[in-house]
């Protein structure tokens, strides 16, 4: 096996996100449900058996030259002691500063697609450690599906969402602004003392867990996020912001016309994966 090529790195969304609380180190512990969705970056990898240089080339969006790809590739080769290398070609799909896992997602990609094609044959547990050094959302997008994440984003319980709940589809908007995670927060005004549910409860009602904790501080940043949520409104629905934003984006169970949204923003109806692509990939 010389190369893998389109392979996808799925966004996510986060159905709700509560802050419970902050560690002493400064991390804020979270609790939320985080979904795959059909908004994906294409990577394609060509093995280098030779020589262990990590090279990339951006085919869309330019990245930062120390991207989470190169970061995740390195991290794979120093924690097995691996000497060959690749090539990583990237088709930058999923919009940056929107709350989606775009750069994690990658990073996840990365990590199985080298681990398959290096024949390293680490399990999730060992990706899923690796991971976390390079993102706190990069072990769940090596968990393979719909997830309750808490902690610090380390704590992952893959569960099934209850038919009912109508979380099949979604109209995501990503705004022309991006919003810096680091600015949310650190902004003093952030709700972090938000009561602990269970995944019980969120299976019990899910349609009442609708909270992202990180919303107001976002609008206050970045204005867009109102005006997008206020104009999923207009169509009828709730809108509400994934992540740090600001990406918003609200569940849809029939067409919703999509043609009078600023022609700045990224609007796309995206279907809920349940699975990773991937998951076949993922051994325990």
């Amino acid at each position: 096996m010389q190369a893998l090529h389109d392979v996808p790195a799925p966004a996510k969304l986060n159905l709700f996100l509560h802050i419970t609380g902050r560690r002493s180190d400064g991390y804020h512990l979270l609790q939320s449900v985080f979904v795959l969705i059909d908004w994906c970056d294409w990577l394609h990898f060509e093995r280098r058996p030779h020589h262990s240089t990590i090279t990339r080339q951006d085919l869309s969006a330019p990245l930062p030259a120390d991207d989470l790809c190169l970061r995740a590739a390195r991290a794979l080769q120093q924690a097995t002691g691996c000497s060959q290398g690749a090539h990583i070609a990237i088709d930058k799909r999923v919009p940056a500063q929107a709350g989606m896992g775009g750069g994690s997602s990658d990073a996840a990609s990365t990590l199985l697609a080298l681990n398959r094609l290096w024949n390293l044959r680490l399990t999730r547990v060992q990706l899923q450690t690796i991971g976390l050094s390079l993102g706190a959302d990069v072990p769940f997008f090596l968990s393979g599906s719909t997830a309750w994440v808490e902690g610090i984003g380390d704590i992952i319980c893959p569960f099934d969402l209850p038919q009912a709940a109508g979380l099949e589809r979604f109209v995501v908007v990503k705004p022309e602004a991006g919003l810096d995670t680091k600015a949310i927060f650190s902004n003093p005004s952030l709700k972090r003392d938000s009561t602990h549910a269970t995944i019980a409860d969120f299976v019990a009602a899910p349609k009442s867990f609708t909270r992202n904790d990180l919303q107001p501080v976002a609008k206050t940043l970045c204005p867009e996020v109102s005006q997008a949520i206020d104009w999923l409104e207009t169509k009828g629905l709730q809108g509400r912001m994934t992540g740090s934003g600001s990406a918003v984006f609200a569940a849809i169970s029939h067409d919703v016309d999509l043609f009078d949204a600023p022609a700045a923003w990224q609007v796309k109806i995206c279907d809920n994966l349940g699975l990773h692509p991937l998951a076949g990939w993922i051994r325990d």
